[in-house]
């Protein structure tokens, strides 16, 4: 069991199947850094910390899969239209639209033009939606959203956005609680193209800041603009698993490293963290940083996570402590690095042992 010793924020929770992690609007004083975190509570017995009782950062919210049917049809541009409108007015997406007539940016049509409209049901995204989480209230892989929409970086919704589901997704979606979350995983691919809500098209952009203070989930984390250069062993120890097949023909993704449990895990290169939790069930605590220039370090089997979704953390910060959470039999921890959401080899990149 993980044993956050700061608020862990993720973006979805599994019960009750359909599940977006939403908060209340931030104000502008929640959009500035805010006050530094107060010292923790010492006991009597001064080898005891207790820290004070987190807020209550998330309010949970369902994703209604109240997905339209549009039938196929044809289209004549009227005086006036613009690809979202017409999108708004026929009920299927304009990004669905502009595949479907080969249309490129800036998506302009004239008066007059013939569109086909591509049938098929779609979802009308909210405020606040996360991909993952509408991939969970219909019961289908989020990869296959990402697919058919011909989703790409950096993988933002928008508030109003029509989604067409994949031609199998079930009309109704699965109605208990077992059967949702038995039909829906999530893995770090996952987070990393599903993760982010969907916002307005006039929405500030998200800051990242230094203090441990949970973004509320209908602000994107802020992305780095570039990579600081280098990364650094997270932890020290033997490796117990290596990049690529392993004896069994599993492919690892990143290396595994023995370490005493509780060893403190250090943050490879400075970012802004995307993730921190514990809904990646093979991993158990899990820490996402996004480095910049598509690079992004993976943490796995935490204890502890120090760290919350968009805190800008540097080079060798402790961002958590080592454990056996998830799939793990012994004290480790796993640690991928990806570039263009394709995991290369860590040893690669990391100074000499």
């Amino acid at each position: 069991m993980l044993r956050p010793s700061l608020p862990i924020t993720s973006f979805l929770i599994l019960p009750l199947g359909s599940l977006l992690l939403a908060a209340c609007i931030p104000n502008q004083a929640e959009r500035a850094d805010p006050a530094p975190t107060p010292p923790p509570r010492m006991d009597a017995d001064a080898s005891t910390v207790k820290l004070a009782e987190p807020q209550p950062v998330w309010t949970a919210q369902q994703v209604v899969p109240g997905a339209r049917t549009i039938p196929a049809s044809t289209y004549i541009v009227q005086p006036g239209d613009t690809l979202r409108g017409i999108g708004n007015r026929t009920g299927a997406g304009s990004e669905a639209i502009a595949r479907a007539n080969g249309l490129t940016p800036p998506y302009g049509v004239r008066a007059g033009q013939k569109l086909q409209i591509p049938g098929g049901r779609y979802h009308l995204v909210a405020e606040g939606e996360t991909g993952i989480a509408i991939a969970a209230a219909y019961g289908v892989p989020w990869r296959q959203i990402v697919d058919v929409n011909g989703l790409d970086e950096p993988y933002m919704l928008r508030r109003g956005q029509r989604l067409l589901l994949p031609g199998n997704t079930p009309v109704r979606a699965p109605s208990s609680m077992e059967q949702r979350a038995s039909a829906f995983r999530i893995d770090i691919d996952d987070v990393l193209t599903g993760g982010q809500p969907a916002i307005a098209d006039n929405a500030p952009k998200a800051v990242a800041s230094s203090a441990p203070r949970p973004l509320p989930s209908n602000v994107p984390a802020a992305q780095p603009a570039r990579f600081a250069g280098s990364f650094v062993w997270p932890v020290r120890g033997t490796i117990l698993s290596r990049f690529g097949p392993g004896e069994s023909g599993a492919k690892n993704n990143g290396i595994d490293i023995a370490t005493p449990m509780g060893t403190p895990i250090r943050a490879s290169a400075d970012g802004v963290v995307a993730y921190a939790g514990d809904k990646v069930a093979v991993f158990g605590g899990l820490v996402l940083i996004n480095h910049g220039s598509s690079w992004v370090s993976a943490y796995g089997h935490a204890s502890r996570v120090d760290v919350v979704r968009g805190q800008k953390v540097k080079q060798g910060q402790v961002i958590g402590l080592t454990g056996d959470t998830g799939y793990a039999s012994k004290p480790k921890l796993h640690f991928e690095l990806r570039r263009d959401r394709v995991p290369v080899n860590p040893i690669a990149q990391l100074p000499p042992a």
